[in-house]
C-alpha cells in the first residue's frame, strides 16, 4: 500500500478535525459590559452627583432664610407689655410725666438693642396708674403737657385735652388714646400701640 499524503515513515499526521461553526465563548467576551449595566451605572452616577450638589444648596438656603422664618418685630414680653417706669417715679399728685419706651427689635438679620418705639404720659391717681399715647389723634403731632393750665396741648393745630384725656375743642376727632397698664410689683408695664389719626374711632395700627 502506498502511504497517504499525511503518513511519512514512522510518523503520521492526522487530518485536522472539521471546523465547528459554534465557537466557545471566551473569558474576554464575558467581561464586556451589557447596555443595561452601562445605563444603570450612568443613572446611579447622575443621582449621586445630583444629591451631592443638592444638599449644600438646601443647607445654604435654609441658613439664609432662617432669620426670616423666625423673625419678629421685637423681643419684648410675649404679652406685648413694655416696662415704662417704676411706680415710685410718678408724682403722687397726679401730674402727668412723659416716658420714652424702648425695646429690642430686629428685622430679618439685625438685632437692634434698646430702640425707641414711642413715648407716653403716665399719671398716678391714688393706687391707679393711667397711660396715654402722646400722639395727637388729629394729625399725629406730639402732645405737650402745659402745667400752668393743667392740660395737654398740641402745638400743631391747637388741639387741647383735659388731664383725663378728654378733648377740649373740636380740632381733634377724639380723646387722647388711652393705653392698657399693668402694675407688676413696683414696675409699670404698658401695652404700647399706635392708632389711626384723623378718625373719630380709635383704631389700632401696626
Amino acid at each position: 500500500d502506498h502511504p497517504t499524503p499525511f503518513e511519512f515513515g514512522l510518523f503520521a499526521i492526522s487530518e485536522p478535525p472539521p471546523m465547528d461553526s459554534k465557537l466557545p465563548v471566551s473569558s474576554t467576551n464575558l467581561m464586556e459590559p451589557t447596555p443595561r449595566r452601562t445605563f444603570m451605572c450612568a443613572a446611579a452616577a447622575i443621582v449621586i452627583g445630583g444629591v451631592a450638589s443638592f444638599v449644600p444648596v438646601v443647607c445654604g438656603l435654609l441658613c439664609f432664610l432662617d432669620p426670616i422664618l423666625r423673625r419678629g418685630n421685637s423681643v419684648t414680653a410675649s404679652d406685648g407689655f413694655l416696662k415704662a417706669a417704676n411706680v415710685s417715679d410718678l408724682p403722687s399728685d397726679g401730674t402727668p410725666e412723659r416716658f420714652t419706651l424702648r425695646t429690642d427689635s430686629r428685622d430679618a438679620w439685625t438685632l437692634y438693642r434698646s430702640r425707641v418705639i414711642g413715648s407716653i404720659y403716665l399719671r398716678k391717681i391714688n393706687d391707679q396708674v393711667i397711660a396715654f399715647n402722646d400722639t395727637c389723634p388729629h394729625l399725629g403731632c406730639k402732645v405737650d403737657y402745659h402745667e400752668p393750665t393743667q392740660r395737654f396741648f398740641c402745638p400743631c393745630h391747637q388741639s387741647s385735652f383735659n388731664l383725663d384725656g378728654a378733648r377740649q375743642n373740636k380740632t381733634p376727632p377724639r380723646n387722647l388714646d388711652a393705653l392698657t397698664v399693668e402694675i407688676r410689683g413696683d414696675k409699670v408695664y404698658v401695652k404700647y400701640q399706635n392708632f389711626r389719626t384723623g378718625d373719630p374711632q380709635k383704631q389700632a395700627i401696626g
